[in-house]
């Protein structure tokens, strides 16, 4: 007996997703998303305002985008990924349809059902698309973990601690003070 055929996706299952169905599509397979709780948009409306802000007064020319918002890592049909914060810096990479390559920094407020797929999918896909930063913000373990891929430096920090970009050496977020 034939194992069974395994069913790959496109780029076009997710927008023909029924209204209010939100997924991400990593190597043609579908993974379904929870809405997000209260806590996990303060954290990330928290760090967008820091981030936008920042680039803001300093004249910035990378641009900031807060879930959802489309990311298609790679140039095939195969790969769609909504990050919780998305930082582009080429706008030759933004569409009307959203990121078309790796955006610069990435992060991802961990939720009870995207633990797995933030720690070890995403930091494997992100990674090998060249994505510059990647931060994982995980409220239940109250910890920050940055991936700086150009330096091959990790980070392991906590919600007292103050945190540095990598991709903007003088932006500094103290977890302390964000509201959330």
């Amino acid at each position: 007996m034939p194992l069974p055929k395994e069913q790959f996706y496109t780029t076009d299952d997710i927008y023909h997703l029924p209204d209010g169905q939100r997924a991400e599509l990593v190597d043609g397979v579908i993974y379904d998303m929870a809405p997000p709780n209260r806590r996990h948009q303060d954290i990330a409306g928290a760090l967008y305002r820091k981030i936008a802000d920042y680039i803001d007064r300093n004249n910035g020319s990378c641009r900031t985008y807060i879930a959802p918002f489309a990311v298609f890592l790679f140039d095939d049909d195969k790969n769609y990924v909504e990050p919780d914060i998305s930082v582009i810096c080429s706008p030759k990479k933004l569409t009307d349809q959203g990121c078309v390559g790796a955006p610069d920094w990435i992060i991802e407020v961990v939720s009870p059902g995207s633990r797995r797929m933030d720690y070890m999918i995403k930091l494997f896909k992100y990674r090998t698309a060249g994505v510059r930063e990647y931060w994982i913000v995980d409220p239940e373990k109250n910890r920050i973990l940055v991936y700086n891929f150009e330096s091959e430096e990790t980070g392991d920090y906590n919600f007292s601690d103050v945190v540095v970009s990598g991709i903007y050496p003088d932006l500094n977020i103290d977890f302390k003070l964000l509201r959330f």
